[in-house]
């Protein structure tokens, strides 16, 4: 079942650019790019049991690697290595105060940081241009392949998914990733099994923003133009809605987390005479009123009822 489920999801994705109009493709590219970092949190969070609120910061950090990177003549490869290599450093001593502190502190501690890398994107004019943000982003070129064309690069950030789902699916079905599941359900009984909860919690980081600097690196060449607004608390919240409309802790639920929040208002937009927000709004508050488990944690729900 699964297998037919994954095959038929590729052919949609595959099939789906040929029937749309550039905007669509964009949008459709977008849910891809806001996928991947919503794995990382995904892995922070879900598995893992650490909330963040700076996913967004590291979106940000990969965003303006690539755009500084590109900008002055260097191939996107450089950028990613650029923004893995932060991402991974700066999530692994984020992941510090995780050790001491849990739940709403670890949050005001991870907002905190992001408040500062806000900070850092607008005020230091000399890296980052500030508010007049950087422009004339390029897309890149593999082996002859041009990605200028809003298809191409569409195929282009959908391999990337491919390999980031590929090796999720591989993680949290390894050691590492019981690992993860074990120090979010119970802390003290892990460390009394031999689970190292120390090194996990500071990988569960690290990996986490690492995808975020990921997706940051394809976002700048997407939208080609890139300012810290785009970065700042609204980001990090709308890819923790991500994951917790999805279903928090299923491989799936950043996949289909992103899809209600990246596409959906965009299909209430037509039809709904401007009031599509205010329906999104109340949808999303009912449903995780009644459902905390997302979407998917629903449809486990639902499917225990009926058997």
């Amino acid at each position: 079942m699964k297998k037919l489920f994954f095959g038929l999801l590729l052919v949609v994705l595959v099939a789906a650019p040929f029937a749309l109009k550039p905007y669509g493709i964009y949008l459709l590219t977008l849910w891809v790019v806001m996928t991947i970092a919503a794995i990382g949190l995904n892995l922070t969070l879900g598995y893992a049991g650490q909330i963040s609120l700076a996913q967004g910061s590291f979106v940000g950090i990969g965003a303006y690697a690539a755009a500084l990177l590109t900008t002055s003549g260097w191939p996107l490869w450089a950028a990613f290595l650029l923004a893995i290599a932060l991402s991974l450093a700066i999530g692994w001593v984020l992941g510090y105060p995780a050790l001491r502190v849990q739940h709403h502190y670890l949050a005001f501690v991870t907002l905190s940081f992001a408040t500062l890398v806000f900070l850092v994107l607008r005020n230091e004019e000399w890296l980052t241009k500030g508010v007049y943000g950087i422009s004339g982003i390029p897309r890149p070129t593999l082996l002859g392949w041009s990605t200028k064309a809003p298809i191409d690069f569409y195929f282009f950030c959908l391999g990337v998914l491919a390999l980031v789902g590929g090796a999720t699916w591989w993680l949290v079905r390894s050691p590492w990733g019981r690992a993860f599941t074990a120090l979010r359900e119970n802390t003290v009984r892990a460390d009394s099994l031999g689970v190292d909860t120390r090194r996990y919690t500071l990988m569960a980081f690290a990996m986490g923003s690492t995808l975020g600097g990921v997706a940051g690196v394809l976002y700048a060449p997407l939208v080609q133009f890139i300012e810290p607004t785009a970065f700042n608390l609204n980001l990090s919240l709308n890819l923790l809605l991500m994951v917790m409309v999805g279903g928090s802790g299923y491989f799936l639920g950043p996949f289909l987390g992103a899809a209600v929040s990246v596409l959906l208002p965009e299909w209430m937009r037509f039809g709904s005479e401007g009031l599509y927000l205010i329906f999104y709004a109340i949808a999303v508050m009912v449903l995780m009123a009644f459902c905390p488990s997302g979407l998917l944690g629903l449809a486990e729900r639902a499917r225990r009822i009926v058997r």
